[in-house]
């Protein structure tokens, strides 16, 4: 059922479905962007998809038919039970949960029209859990794409160390704040990750929780917050010159590679300790 504003306006006068702002929904209502997001994914029929926070099935209705392996999953009991309803008859299993709680380990692709309030610690938690993932993507409020994309400035963060170490990550198209029912304050933008599994998991994963220690700090010196890192400077001091690194440098000036090979080299200490 392709999703427009007549339609919702029909849904919302006769099952009383509105959007919940606690919930941060925003339903889009335009079936051309709609369209254009789905065909990001790339979705074949031995793909494993996932889509969170289908809501009324906006993007549903343009992945359903592209998978035989489909999940959908949204924290609405309403949501849920209007999509179990309006395809029945669709080989689509309509989760009802926080995604948090979900096992995503088994989707291949996965998309959604993410919430404003939790973009972060939900893309975090893909790239954590998705170990099977082979692309993602996302429409977020335009004014966090950065703390994804950006590797250096005051937007980098170890967030972004992580998706650039696990793959690619690419700015797609806007979204204007028209397509979407009720109309938000801010625009969108949809973006996808290729996971390319170029750098080990494990070491992807171990150099993030090391670079969300170091960027505690921001305006402090890589020099300064490894030395706390580690609880001695000598050690800090002879890691940083090792990797020619300048003793002023600091964390939003050090690109995800840099990161991953101060990773290598601090488990190379551990093990000479």
């Amino acid at each position: 059922m392709e999703i427009n504003q007549k339609v919702v306006n029909e849904i919302v006068k006769e099952l009383g479905i509105k959007p919940d702002k606690d919930l941060g929904q925003n339903f889009l209502v335009d079936p051309n962007v709609c369209s254009r997001i789905a065909d990001e994914l790339n979705l074949n029929n031995d793909d494993f998809a996932l889509e969170i926070g289908g809501g009324l099935g906006s993007l549903t209705n343009f992945l359903v038919n592209k998978s035989e392996h489909f999940d959908v999953v949204d924290i609405d009991a309403r949501m849920c039970n209007f999509l179990s309803t309006a395809y029945s008859e669709k080989e689509v299993n309509i989760i009802n949960n926080d995604i948090r709680n979900v096992d995503v380990s088994k989707y291949s692709k996965i998309i959604g029209n993410l919430p404003y309030y939790i973009t972060t610690e939900l893309v975090t938690f893909l790239l954590e859990k998705s170990i099977n993932c082979k692309k993602m993507v996302f429409m977020i409020q335009t004014e966090a794409v950065n703390r994804f994309i950006d590797v250096f400035g005051k937007e980098y963060g170890a967030v972004s160390v992580l998706v650039h170490l696990l793959g690619n990550i690419k700015r797609l198209f806007s979204v204007k704040p028209g397509c979407f029912y009720p109309i938000p304050k801010c625009g969108s933008t949809v973006f996808s990750i290729d996971l390319n599994g170029q750098c080990p998991r494990d070491e992807a994963l171990g150099t993030f929780k090391m670079a969300k220690q170091l960027f505690l700090n921001r305006r402090k010196t890589l020099l300064n917050n490894l030395s706390n890192y580690l609880g001695n400077k000598d050690k800090a001091l002879v890691i940083i010159q090792k990797l020619c690194l300048k003793e002023t440098v600091r964390p939003e000036e050090i690109a995800p590679e840099i990161y991953h090979q101060l990773y290598l080299e601090l488990n190379k200490w551990k093990k000479v300790v």
